[in-house]
């Protein structure tokens, strides 16, 4: 079974990265990446049916020891989602866990499962870590939908592990600026801004932005915050004060005198109260911040505090900004329930970096065909229990948006067939309508 050839044509700007037999091997993987039930190396061989083109270790190796850069791979990629953002370009850092089994398996260790913790009690898991980073944006037919396409990731490998394996140890944050500086640099004429939870919101990503990078984070209700330093010259020696005066902490700011905002985020409305400043952390005393304090009155959210390095912004945009964050964990559900992120099962070092992050990739082109030429042929299903469902593409899934692009493939597979008579449309409609079943 082979994808459709709108599809394909997608995927011909990646070939420049492939040698040919290579790029062959990778277009026959996801033909049966998105065809099959379970996303191991032979079973998407099944599901391309391509048994007997190749010797079934072809496949292995194309994961395992072909050369090819997953970066350059990703950034090309991007290169696909650059004409569809205009202004500055929103960016998605995250982590998330791949549950794996068995001990030799390449950076496998105990990470923190937030399925399974709450509140009270963290609970651990073992597997993979993997931290992403995705380019957030509206498509023209989604509305004010946003989704988070990723393109770069690291796998972050434990420190007792990495001491095992003699590897260099990096923390999260230190893999985010990884991903930030290739990015930012290949595309210097480019303004960016990222946009991370609390952990990676600290100095590690704080002092090592690219130039024309900026970020939106978490920041503790007690975080130290100074004002810019005054510009007076002493009649003693010694150097000038980095920091000015010591200015209130966020928690103290919700203490005083606020205003009211209504925004619409995360899919409801929220009143809270919001107190904003301009002030500086005591880790980058040089760089002023735009904080706000926000204090929910519906929903029973305790106080929290963001900031961002654009001071320049209102307390509206950001909020909005980081609340536009959560297409990164929509993205995180439905590579690992509908593309299998989770399932792949290679143990190499190699192997492991490169696989499960095509899962990802083939999500953002997945995405990017149907907001092409995918959202024209969308047929949303009759559902009349839905009344407050979206109809038309803007309410369209990834799972219909993946369902679509089986369906297009299965017509153009069935209509190369050549059938004719009264019964061959009958024959189409019962295939499409059973691969959307499927789906």
């Amino acid at each position: 079974m082979s994808l459709v050839p709108s599809f394909l044509q997608l995927l011909q700007p990646l070939s420049c990265l492939f040698t040919a037999p290579t790029f062959a091997s990778l277009l026959t993987v996801l033909s049966g990446w998105v065809f099959a039930p379970r996303r191991t190396i032979t079973g998407m061989i099944l599901a391309a049916d391509a048994v007997g083109e190749k010797h079934h270790s072809a496949y292995h190796r194309l994961f395992a020891a072909a050369r090819w850069s997953l970066d350059e791979l990703g950034l090309a990629v991007f290169g696909l989602i650059l004409p569809l953002v205009p202004g500055p370009v929103l960016l998605a850092i995250d982590d998330t866990l791949a549950r794996k089994r068995g001990p030799k398996v390449f950076g496998v260790g105990m990470h923190h499962d937030p399925l399974l913790s709450t509140r009270k009690t963290a609970l651990t898991n073992w597997g993979h870590c993997w931290v992403v980073l995705g380019v957030v944006l509206q498509l023209p037919f989604c509305g004010d939908r946003f989704f988070c396409l990723p393109i770069l990731f690291r796998l972050y490998v434990p420190k007792k592990t990495a001491d095992g394996k003699r590897l260099p140890y990096k923390t999260k944050p230190q893999l985010a600026v990884e991903m930030l500086q290739p990015l930012c640099s290949r595309f210097e004429n480019r303004r960016f801004h990222a946009v991370g939870d609390a952990a990676y919101g600290g100095k590690s990503v704080l002092l090592n932005l690219p130039a024309n990078c900026d970020l939106t984070s978490r920041l503790k209700m007690d975080a130290r915050l100074y004002d810019a330093p005054a510009r007076s010259k002493s009649r003693k020696g010694g150097r000038p004060r980095k920091r000015g005066e010591r200015l209130p902490t966020p928690e103290a700011m919700l203490q005083g005198r606020c205003r009211r905002l209504t925004l619409e985020v995360y899919g409801r409305h929220d009143r809270s109260r919001v107190a904003e400043s301009v002030a500086r952390c005591y880790a980058a005393p040089d760089r002023p911040l735009k904080v706000v304090a926000v204090e929910a009155l519906t929903g029973g959210r305790t106080p929290q505090a963001f900031f961002s390095t654009c001071p320049q912004d209102t307390a509206e945009t950001l909020l909005s900004r980081y609340a536009w964050r959560w297409s990164v964990e929509v993205m995180n559900h439905d590579a690992k329930g509908q593309l299998g992120f989770e399932q792949p099962q290679g143990w190499s070092r190699e192997a492991v970096r490169r696989t499960a992050p095509v899962a990802m990739l083939l999500y953002s082109l997945v995405v990017l065909w149907f907001s092409r030429e995918g959202y024209e042929h969308y047929r949303a299903p009759l559902r009349p229990w839905y009344n407050g469902k979206t109809a038309g593409p803007a309410g369209a899934s990834f799972a219909q948006m993946l369902a679509t692009l089986r369906a297009r493939s299965v017509r153009s597979e069935v209509l190369s067939m050549g059938l004719h008579g009264r019964g061959s449309r009958n024959v189409l409609y019962a295939f499409i309508h059973a691969i959307k079943l499927v789906a």
